[in-house]
């Protein structure tokens, strides 16, 4: 969209708003539909319920706009959450939310996909519908009105979200979202009926009230699948303002409480001859400056030495810098990101998780103290002079002791500095856990709000030393998330109330407001705490169990017990199958053999 192009009001209402750049389009790299656009083609909407800075730095979202651009039977364009501000400047000039490219309204679209990133998002989504002029309930739209489709984690519990969306996409988007979009421009100007019934035969597709459960889809060889060797250019400062590229997807390490390395098996590599090809392409394209290899754990990806390598001529050349966002905390890692000048000029950040050995192993993160020791010594030896180190608070058969582990771990990252006469700043920071669908501890009750608070205090109380800051997540905001990733679809009621109440960016803590979710539940007889902190058995039905990750229920339970006993279990990739769920279907000694060349 060009100014001249811009409805009545609309470019004076961008004078009114803070950072009005969220709202202009005609960034590098976008493409406006020309005025001999295929009438056929079908015309989806990709919508990030957030802000254009954290929508714009989702690589996923980025892929998939350039995969649709390949489509001769579909065309994309984009659309972001508008701040209050904006929200209320549309409402009060009569305006539409529409597209970025084009300005057409979301109305006008076949459909709109809505990328699930967050727990939190829901107010949001209906934000964009109604401002879009898409009725919020599914069951309330006209033949004509665009269908609603969610993909992203959220996805993969799609409950709650359920009465206001047509369809999810489960898995890669690459392998589900061409064939969902070769369906609409088939039926185009069919009944929406038609168009679902179609769509829920599709694998990786789960369309609510059909009947169907859906596996997630996968592309099983990354290198020959599609590739984007082109980005969006953002107008503004955005989160992660970088070229990026995602060197594995999946994770072996089965750390129990993550939902990332669960739901996105079985791992599977780039090479290094295909992440450095693209890496060039895309630095070419957009003429950034910093480029990301990313994953769950760059740092174990087969390919990176050579990756390194194999760039180190054209990072030198146009003096781009390469950061590792994800450290695994060993030496190694440490000392292979200390070869980028500019990760040493900023902060180091690692993820203990847990105080205790103990507790590391319930939830098989795989980390020693002398690892953890190794890895400080070696940050300050390497050249840093702040660490970030993350911790949990709330996992399952947490104690004490654990909790004293933290503060233990800060003072040796303390003394750690000292011996290499370093300032050492160390920051700690605390999140309260919570149990997510598809992961082993998805029957565990998530620790109650006051039991949070308590443990943050206690540890606070702990951290002894001016070189020490710490800061734990709001545990009101830890209990509404936990309570829309373990919940069932009464909860899309409590969405629509409390958006109608003036709920908006509940994951920003200056709109989070949990007396409004406190008393939407109470008048819409919700027992939240109980879907929070209830545990349930094994042999309960989920409200994800229509999702199928490819993961086993057998598998997470028998997870579970391993952590209950203090048990670890191995990487698969150093050769043994652990038979997850993923055996069944494919040859997984062969997706996640390292590829590295």
């Amino acid at each position: 969209m060009v100014l001249e192009d811009m409805p009545d009001g609309y470019f004076s209402l961008l004078a009114s708003v803070k950072r009005p750049g969220r709202y202009t389009g005609g960034e590098w790299g976008s493409v406006s539909p020309g005025a001999g656009e295929n009438a056929r083609a079908a015309r989806i909407c990709l919508a990030f319920p957030d802000v254009y800075e954290v929508g714009m730095s989702y690589l996923g979202y980025q892929i998939l706009y350039s995969l649709v651009k390949t489509l001769d039977y579909a065309e994309a364009e984009r659309v972001y959450c508008p701040w209050p501000d904006m929200e209320e400047g549309l409402r009060r000039a009569n305006l539409h939310l529409a597209s970025l490219e084009s300005g057409r309204p979301l109305r006008d679209f076949d459909a709109v996909g809505f990328t699930l990133q967050y727990e939190l998002c829901g107010t949001n989504v209906l934000t964009m519908l109604d401002l879009g002029g898409i009725p919020l309930l599914s069951a309330d739209r006209p033949d004509d009105a665009p269908l609603v489709i969610g993909g992203g984690p959220g996805a993969c519990a799609p409950a709650p979200f359920e009465i206001f969306f047509d369809a999810f996409c489960v898995g890669d988007g690459e392998e589900t979202f061409p064939a969902v979009l070769s369906v609409l421009s088939e039926l185009k100007g069919r009944r929406r009926g038609e168009k679902l019934d179609a769509l829920s035969n599709l694998a990786g597709v789960y369309v609510p009230g059909a009947g169907r459960s859906a596996r997630a889809a996968i592309v099983a060889d990354l290198d020959g699948g599609f590739i984007n060797r082109d980005m969006v250019v953002p107008n503004i400062g955005i989160i992660h303002d970088r070229a990026a590229v995602q060197v594995f997807r999946g994770c072996t390490r089965g750390c129990r409480f993550c939902q990332a390395g669960m739901t996105g098996r079985p791992r599977r590599e780039r090479s290094a001859a295909s992440v450095v090809s693209q890496l060039e392409s895309l630095l070419d394209y957009t003429g950034w400056d910093e480029a990301g290899l990313l994953s769950l754990a760059t740092c174990d990806w087969s390919g990176l030495d050579g990756t390194m390598t194999g760039l180190s001529e054209t990072l030198a050349k146009s003096r781009v810098k390469l950061s590792l966002p994800s450290l695994r905390m060993d030496s190694f890692s440490v000392e292979l990101a200390s070869r980028l000048e500019n990760m040493r000029r900023a902060s180091v950040t690692f993820a203990p998780e847990a105080g205790s050995e103990r507790l590391r192993t319930v939830i098989n993160k795989g980390l020693s103290d002398s690892d953890i020791n190794a890895a400080l010594d070696a940050a300050f030896r390497c050249g840093w002079d702040r660490v970030k180190l993350y911790f949990m608070m709330g996992l399952p058969t947490e104690t004490t002791a654990d909790l004293d582990g933290v503060a233990d771990i800060a003072g040796m990252a303390v003394h750690c500095a000292r011996r290499h006469k370093k300032r050492g700043e160390i920051s700690v920071s605390l999140a309260g856990f919570v149990p997510k669908p598809h992961t082993p501890f998805q029957w565990e009750p998530q620790a109650s709000r006051g039991t949070l608070r308590e443990r943050g205090r206690y540890i606070k109380g702990r951290v002894r030393g001016g070189r020490i800051s710490l800061a734990y997540h709001e545990p009101d905001q830890t209990f509404l998330e936990g309570v829309f990733a373990r919940g069932g679809t009464a909860l899309g009621r409590a969405i629509l109330e409390a958006w109608r109440r003036g709920a908006r960016f509940d994951g920003w803590t200056e709109y989070f407001d949990i007396n409004r979710w406190e008393e939407v539940f109470r008048d819409l007889d919700i027992d939240a705490e109980e879907i929070s902190t209830g545990k349930r058995s094994l042999d309960q039905a989920l409200p994800w169990d229509m999702i199928d990750t490819g993961v086993t229920k057998e598998f997470l339970a028998s997870e579970r017990a391993r952590a209950y006993a203090c048990a670890p279990t191995g990487d698969c990739r150093e050769g043994t199958c652990n038979a997850c769920g993923w055996n069944r279907f494919t040859d997984c000694a062969v997706l996640c053999q390292n590829v590295g060349t």
